[in-house]
């Protein structure tokens, strides 16, 4: 089958069948952080509050539990901050961990993010905590795990490291169970620069460290996305014992997830078969399996994640539609809009040579027709 593309006709290959694994990975804890559907009757212009297709935004949950992956749900792939308001992250958390009591303990199948975007206003260390601490009651009331994300509020009045300690050290001492700490670098989102009180990396590395060992029994782990391999291995090093390193480097995944990282991935919200194929093969220890399985992914997740990085999600969703997961390629915020036609020609090439257009004949008549809207 051939299909007239941006930048040449394109040949695409076999559909390729993956196996759904019995069970989750047994080698790496592996999430795939969930994208939201929006409702296309829905007036989900910039600016306006979400609303969201539950049926089919919980449809593709079951999806990604069915191969095996544990679910991070709320967070940036699900556009917190870019255009998912509180009112309906609160729902989706509670609908999302409702869901996973179908397929097991949400506590473990499901970790929902909890920020501070509900309260733009806080500008006190002491209204940020009580901004973190209601959207973490809100998690925990619906039975979920807790990832606690980067807030934007906090980056902005922190004067240094000694502001951030001040706030997860409150929070990580009075939550209940461990939870996941979240470092986004300012690629996913500007106004996160300088996070742990530096702009300096290493400092701020340093920073980040001396909050976990202080809280160590509290954190079981960190989700890491600052795009670079080698500092996610030097940090994975020096985590305290039982406290896990969850990649976030959808540019580099497949070797650090071999060489013993876990995984939080925006990406495998994209390629969950192959991220479930491929983790299988990396417990029964073949290596050339998992490197066959995961290498054509990269380019892929590459092009979906390449800058501006934030505007990811639209590629995201972009294959969901291809593959039937959704009826219409749209968004909450508009944001279907934030990547061109281009782009998504090149992203619907890479998907097919990483064998991750389960129906082409659905994916060519979709592509036909987007291009065909922008008068190609």
């Amino acid at each position: 089958m051939r299909i007239a593309l941006p930048g040449g006709d394109h040949t695409l290959r076999e559909p390729v069948t993956w196996d759904r694994p019995s069970g989750p990975a047994r080698s790496r804890i592996a999430y795939a952080a969930a994208h939201v559907t929006a409702d296309p009757l829905g007036d989900n212009t910039p600016g306006s509050p979400a609303v969201v297709d539950w049926e089919a935004t919980l449809r593709f949950r079951r999806h990604l539990w069915s191969h095996g992956l544990r679910i991070a749900d709320a967070m940036d792939t699900a556009q917190r901050n870019m255009g998912l308001d509180w009112a309906a992250t609160r729902e989706l958390i509670q609908r999302s961990a409702r869901e996973a009591k179908e397929f097991g303990d949400p506590a473990t199948l499901v970790a929902c993010g909890a920020g501070t975007d509900h309260a733009p206003q806080a500008r006190t260390p002491d209204e940020i905590v009580a901004a973190y601490t209601e959207q973490i009651e809100t998690v925990r009331a619906a039975g979920a795990g807790v990832v606690v994300m980067a807030s934007r509020q906090l980056a902005a009045i922190a004067r240094g490291p000694e502001d951030y300690h001040r706030v997860y050290g409150r929070l990580l001492t009075q939550t209940d169970r461990p939870v996941i700490l979240h470092w986004l670098g300012e690629m996913f989102d500007p106004r996160l620069a300088g996070y742990w009180g530096s702009d300096d990396v290493a400092e701020a590395t340093a920073s980040f460290l001396a909050l976990i060992r202080e809280h160590a029994p509290m954190v079981d782990g960190v989700k890491v996305s600052l795009l670079d391999a080698e500092h996610e291995i030097g940090l994975r090093a020096a985590l305290p014992e039982g406290v896990r390193l969850y990649t976030g480097d959808d540019f580099n995944y497949p070797s650090l997830i071999r060489s013993g990282s876990h995984a939080l991935l925006g990406i495998f919200d994209a390629i969950a078969p192959a991220a479930a194929a491929g983790l299988q093969a990396l417990d029964e220890g073949d290596l050339e399996r998992y490197d066959e399985i995961m290498g054509p992914t990269v380019p892929l997740s590459r092009k979906i994640f390449e800058a501006p990085t934030y505007n990811y999600k639209t590629g995201i969703v972009f294959l969901a539609w291809l593959n039937g997961h959704q009826d219409a390629f749209n968004m909450v915020n508009g944001a279907q809009a934030a990547r061109s036609v281009p782009h998504l020609a090149e992203v619907f090439r890479l998907a097919d040579r990483a064998g991750l257009l389960a129906d082409p004949e659905l994916a060519v008549h979709r592509m036909r027709s987007l291009l065909a809207v922008n008068g190609l």
